[in-house]
């Protein structure tokens, strides 16, 4: 099944703010924790100055501090807070309150500061400080140390942890509550939006009509379009079946009433009808093909290339007559229209052109307007009066039952235009004959 966009969304954030938060708790608490042991050590330091200050030794040479350190804890029995004094591995002086216990002398000698975690009296964590003093009438230096017990700092270390990682945590939370809120939020529209469609589905509504954001009103605006544009096309392949079968009844009945006769004008008669009812469905095939991409993003085909294609195959057919068939244009125009359905067009105006034409039929593609590509036909043929070229294009019209054909080349131009949002006009040509214009939106 496919996954949520909103569990995504959220899970993807939970993600990154929990690698966040757990670096900035890291960070955070790195920094605090070693500003407490700062703090710790400091205070242990300024104690070990006051105990290096009082320390001297004895009459009989053995160490003593000289004059009363200001902290009650060196006074109490295993509280905590210790300092002692080694003047050799022998004479060892130490607080009241290491009791009979000591602190393990370091093996390192010198002025330098020393600290070492050791461990105390009852199990005691220790912070140990230590350093050698010389005193001035002592051949001998004195090793001082001072330790305090780190247990509080470390529960006070372990209790900010876990302090700042609750808040942290809770921080993480509400970050990801307030995603999940805000896409929960901004996919409303989207929700109001299904439920639009599954109205518009079930035919509940006609089109959406639903309010959305700026950001989706173009998606609502091309849903609207497609449905309308479908509905269209339903209606015009409607139309086209019931005038298929219109024109049909007619013929298919002549049809019939000719195949029930015998005689020799009942076959010529069922010939011609067949002929026509071939015609009638050619023409809407044609009109359904392109009434089913009309709208649609069809493809850019090169006006002249198809001209040139339908002038030649026509002048092989028309090489006994002596019609000369020329083509003009750019090869750069194009048009957006079907290729199959622009050779048709031109070309079923290019055989209605050398039907009537004495010697001479041209094709000329040119612009025509803004955003559009125009064909003309001509021929020097004997044309038609003013009247009759608006008739001409009349499905089945034909002023000459001499001439073959059915009367539905123009018409079928006229009806495959008209779908790609173009035309045909009819006119008088120079030479005399009939000029057809053909106009496509160009490519």
């Amino acid at each position: 099944m496919p996954r949520s966009l909103t569990v995504r969304l959220a899970v993807a954030t939970a993600l990154w703010v929990a690698v966040g938060l757990a670096a900035a708790w890291m960070q955070v608490s790195t920094l605090v924790v070693r500003q407490m042991r700062d703090s710790f050590d400091s205070r242990s330091l300024a104690l070990l100055d006051q105990v290096i200050a009082a320390a001297g030794v004895d009459a009989d040479g053995d160490p003593v501090l000289t004059r009363p350190v200001a902290e009650p804890r060196f006074d109490l029995p295993l509280s905590g807070t210790y300092w002692q004094i080694a003047l050799g591995p022998d004479r060892v002086a130490t607080s009241r309150s290491l009791w009979d216990q000591r602190l393990p002398i370091g093996r390192g000698h010198g002025a330098a500061l020393r600290s070492a975690d050791v461990a105390g009296p009852r199990r005691q964590h220790l912070r140990m400080l230590e350093r050698d003093v010389v005193l001035p009438d002592i051949a001998e230096p004195l090793h001082v140390q001072v330790a305090v017990a780190r247990d509080g700092l470390d529960r006070e270390i372990s209790h900010l942890r876990r302090s700042l990682a609750m808040t942290f945590a809770l921080i993480g939370f509400g970050l990801v509550g307030v995603v999940v809120a805000t896409v929960s939020i901004g996919l409303r529209p989207l929700r109001r939006l299904r439920r639009a469609v599954a109205g518009l589905r079930s035919g509940r509504q006609s089109e959406l009509r639903v309010a959305v954001p700026r950001e989706v009103q173009p998606l609502v605006a091309e849903i609207d379009a497609l449905v309308r544009q479908n509905r269209a096309t339903v209606e015009r392949a409607r139309n086209h079946v019931g005038n298929l079968a219109h024109a049909l009844r007619t013929r298919l009945a002549v049809l019939r009433n000719a195949l029930d006769g015998d005689g020799a004008a009942d076959l010529a008669l069922a010939a011609r009808e067949l002929e026509a009812a071939d015609h009638i469905v050619q023409h809407h095939l044609a009109r359904a093909r392109a009434a089913a991409l009309a709208g649609a993003a069809g493809s850019r085909t090169e006006v002249l290339a198809v001209a040139q294609e339908i002038a030649a195959a026509l002048r092989r057919l028309q090489a006994e007559s002596g019609i000369g068939i020329t083509v003009e244009g750019s090869a750069a125009l194009t048009v957006r229209c079907e290729r199959q359905d622009l050779a048709e067009m031109i070309g079923n105006l290019t055989e209605n052109a050398c039907k009537w034409a004495r010697r001479r039929v041209g094709l000329r593609i040119e612009p025509a307007g803004v955003g559009e590509v125009a064909v003309t036909v001509s021929d020097d043929g004997p044309g038609l009066p003013a009247d009759q070229l608006a008739e001409a294009q009349a499905r089945g019209a034909r002023f000459d039952e001499a001439k073959p054909g059915s009367g539905l080349g123009l018409a079928i131009v006229a009806d495959l235009a008209r779908l790609y949002d173009g035309g045909l006009a009819l006119e008088r040509a120079p030479e005399g004959g009939l000029l057809a214009r053909l106009t496509l939106p160009a490519g």
